[in-house]
């Protein structure tokens, strides 16, 4: 019997490192052309009249009263005239009529939110994204900024980090000190109600810039970079809403540090616990080394740990999720967003279950899915309104 010679594998260089990001880039962009054909970007849902009608906390007979006054868009009848069809803005419309002494108080600035986890795969991004849907299907105007050098949120929103983004989209110049405001890498998105700030892989020059500028220019504080940068445009939008990289660096210390409140997502597993107890250890001596050894503090409206990707299968689940109610107590959010196949679909999809204009699989799964969302949503508004009141006592 003849020996089998195995070759040993070759090393792999650079320039295969280099070919393989470009066959992985021209995937991508095939794949997004398929999903999002013809036109290569994502829509918005539209909406029927029973849910535009739950939209504004109204029964449906009361929105066909509303629409015979004819101040408010009528929306149009779908192709087979079988019913009226609304778009997001036409929605959105609606709903801040209905929901006008919810929105945002005059004297009022925007009320920032970080999503924050120090590792991945914790639906850190989905969060961001869904919370900035929600919110907008509620009435509000967000501004989403990805610090995320892997730009998943920009990619969600329908951009390519890579190829479409450019250093000018992204929060590198305030990073670098070319720019003092952050007006000019907002851009609007296909979402009516939300605009983006963009990220690239470029980004990661932020992480070189800033402890750079704080050695160099004497009073300067890398910290309050992000903070001062949307200062311009608090006034513009009700929630500002920061996804953050998967780690504690310079930029999601910025995040942090510029925002009001913070949410974490949690899912209730044991390394991910353990990887939650570092966050919160080695947040808390930066933010000693930064601010209370110079006499400064600062203060969060609120801080949430959101249960996340809960497997209600797993027999590990409930023994986690007491850790995480003992440790974080009131902290813990009292919604779960549980682990479907709903949310696998929306995300290999890029979009996420607010964008899922059809399910075809159990609609109980897909409402049980939606309904997590919609309560979460709903909680963390209620944060949000609480902290515009703190506002109004504190002038």
């Amino acid at each position: 019997m003849s020996k089998v010679i195995v070759a040993p594998p070759q090393p792999i260089s650079l320039a295969d490192v280099s070919q393989q990001a470009e066959r992985a880039l021209r995937m991508m962009e095939n794949i997004r052309s398929a999903m999002l054909a013809p036109s290569a970007r994502k829509s918005p849902p539209i909406f029927n009249l029973s849910q535009l009608a739950a939209l504004c906390g109204i029964e449906k007979g009361s929105a066909n009263h509303r629409l015979s006054r004819g101040d408010l868009p009528s929306g149009r009848l779908n192709e087979k005239g079988s019913r009226r069809e609304f778009t997001l803005e036409e929605t959105r419309t609606w709903v801040r009529e209905h929901r006008k002494d919810s929105l945002r108080p005059a004297g009022a600035e925007a009320v920032t939110v970080a999503i924050g986890n120090f590792k991945g795969g914790v639906t850190k991004t989905t969060t961001a994204v869904t919370l900035a849907q929600g919110l907008s299907l509620k009435g509000h105007r967000v501004l989403v900024i990805d610090t995320d050098p892997q730009g998943s949120l920009t990619t969600l929103f329908g951009l390519l980090p890579d190829t479409e983004v450019e250093e000018s989209d992204t929060i590198l110049p305030l990073a670098l000190g070319t720019e003092t405001s952050i007006r000019y890498a907002i851009r609007k998105t296909y979402w009516d109600g939300i605009d983006l700030v963009a990220a690239s892989p470029m980004l990661f020059g932020a992480e070189f810039a800033l402890p750079a500028r704080q050695t160099k220019e004497p009073g300067f504080e890398f910290w309050r970079v992000l903070d001062l940068g949307i200062d311009d445009v608090r006034g513009e939008y009700d929630v500002i809403v920061i996804d953050t990289p998967p780690a504690l660096s310079y930029v999601t210390i910025n995040a942090f540090l510029a925002s009001n409140g913070i949410i974490m997502p949690l899912p209730p597993n044991a390394l991910d616990f353990a990887s939650a107890a570092q966050f919160w250890s080695l947040f808390s001596d930066l933010t000693s080394q930064l601010l209370s050894q110079r006499g400064l503090t600062k203060a969060f409206d609120f801080i949430h740990v959101l249960l996340a990707r809960v497997d209600s299968a797993d027999a590990a689940t409930d023994v986690v999720r007491r850790w995480i109610g003992q440790t974080y107590a009131e902290k813990v959010l009292p919604v779960e967003i549980p682990k479907t196949t709903v949310t696998g679909v929306a995300s290999a999809e890029f979009g996420t279950v607010y964008d899922v204009a059809r399910y075809d699989g159990s609609s109980r799964t897909f409402k049980r899915a939606r309904d997590a969302y919609d309560s979460f949503v709903g909680h963390i508004e209620g944060s949000i309104r609480q902290s515009w009141a703190r506002q109004l006592r504190q002038e």
